[in-house]
């Protein structure tokens, strides 16, 4: 499977390079939108100057987030050209070694831009949104969780939800569900950890029902099974909060207290980085033990596109898309029919609740209070799933 996988994605490398930089999607028609599309290929690093292949059988990992947002953002393209749908896509190599991002926000065919997709880092997101805020186009952020000290620039928008708005929604969650059960936050000693118990204090003032009680208890770094069950009574039903991102403290915290759910009645609430540990949650050892989290991507597949894209990967790539591909393709395909159906307004449109694929989005301006101008808009729907005994579901 290995070597399938990575022959998928060599020949998905060779595909980029015959189409990379344009999407010219309906050749006949006079007018088209122009997207641009940017995502760490790193095609320079696979291949020299005469196009062969740098790493033999193998494919190195920190290629493959990018590519598979490039596979997905292929899909929707080729979904949208089926539609004749107006639009002209350039895509970009942010880790070209030959001309870097900078040059690359210059390109003579961004003058004519309309939207902007990337799959960024923390250091190119602000020429991203300085961009947008110039051209007047909106920048979708689809990846990173942060607003980058982004502000007054109304053309940015964040589809990964900021901690902050993951902690509100927790909070909000736990007083629907658990506000009369016993709850006990634990964390350890960080800076991080500070800013978490941070907003989950504000939450509390700011909250229009009864703030919950909660025991804040601190834990050592190599804490014990016994400093936990000295924090929970086991004659009632307790929610355990891990008020960290460390995903090692999270997946310590989780094993312990499954190996006590036979005496204690218990539930675990993580942190979003609970989603990158996801997969361990299936093994026996989390038995008995129910974990909760918030995510802002839940798709369990069941659509006819989700079902349609995984049919493609295993017949015709023998391989199964990630979450990534998914992400590509739902971002690819709403904002490019938002373009079509406003045009130049889209930027006035963009909470609109349209051409959703897989899940819905909640886009929301944030407002700064000092200014009372909006800083950005941020995707604010959050999915809370469950894993119980190797399963997994929505649990909203």
């Amino acid at each position: 499977m290995r070597i399938q996988r990575t022959f998928v994605l060599f020949a998905t490398f060779l595909l980029l390079l015959t189409r990379l930089n344009s999407f010219g999607q309906t050749d006949s028609l006079p007018y088209k939108h122009v997207i641009a599309v940017f995502a760490p290929l790193y095609l320079d690093s696979a291949f020299d100057a005469a196009y062969n292949y740098r790493y033999d059988k193998t494919f190195p990992k920190f290629i493959n987030p990018g590519l598979e947002f490039y596979e997905g953002v292929q899909l929707a393209l080729d979904s949208l050209s089926k539609e004749n749908a107006p639009l002209e896509v350039y895509i970009y190599d942010t880790r070209s070694a030959t001309k870097p991002l900078s040059e690359q926000l210059k390109s003579p065919e961004l003058e004519d831009a309309e939207l902007i997709l990337a799959y960024c880092s923390g250091q190119e997101l602000a020429g991203f949104a300085y961009q947008a805020a110039l051209k007047k186009i909106p920048f979708i952020n689809v990846n990173l969780p942060v607003d980058g000290g982004v502000k007054n620039n109304p053309y940015y928008v964040m589809l990964n939800p900021t901690l902050k708005t993951h902690i509100e929604n927790l909070y909000r969650y736990t007083q629907k569900n658990y506000a009369l059960n016993n709850i006990v936050y634990f964390r350890k000693k960080g800076n991080m950890e500070n800013t978490i118990k941070q907003y989950f204090d504000e939450s509390g003032k700011t909250t229009m029902s009864v703030p919950l009680k909660i025991k804040y208890v601190e834990l050592p770094d190599s804490f014990t099974i016994n400093q936990l069950k000295a924090s929970i009574d086991s004659t009632k039903q307790t929610l355990c909060i891990a008020g960290s991102l460390d995903e090692n403290f999270g997946r310590k915290l989780a094993t312990q207290l499954a190996s006590i759910t036979k005496s204690y009645k218990l539930t675990l609430m993580g942190m979003p980085t609970f989603d990158n540990i996801s997969k361990d949650f299936s093994r026996p050892e989390y038995k008995g033990l129910e974990i909760l989290y918030t995510t802002p991507f839940y798709n369990p597949r069941t659509d006819t596109v989700s079902k349609s894209i995984v049919n493609y990967f295993n017949t015709k790539l023998y391989a199964r898309p990630s979450d990534m591909v998914m992400r590509g393709y739902e971002a690819t395909w709403r904002f490019s029919k938002l373009l079509i159906k406003y045009k130049d307004a889209i930027s006035s449109n963009l909470t609109k609740k349209e051409f959703n694929v897989f899940r819905e989005f909640d886009i929301e301006p944030v407002i700064n209070k000092q200014t009372n101008t909006t800083d950005y808009f941020e995707n604010k729907k959050l999915f809370t799933v469950k894993w119980l005994d190797g399963l997994i579901k929505s649990a909203n």
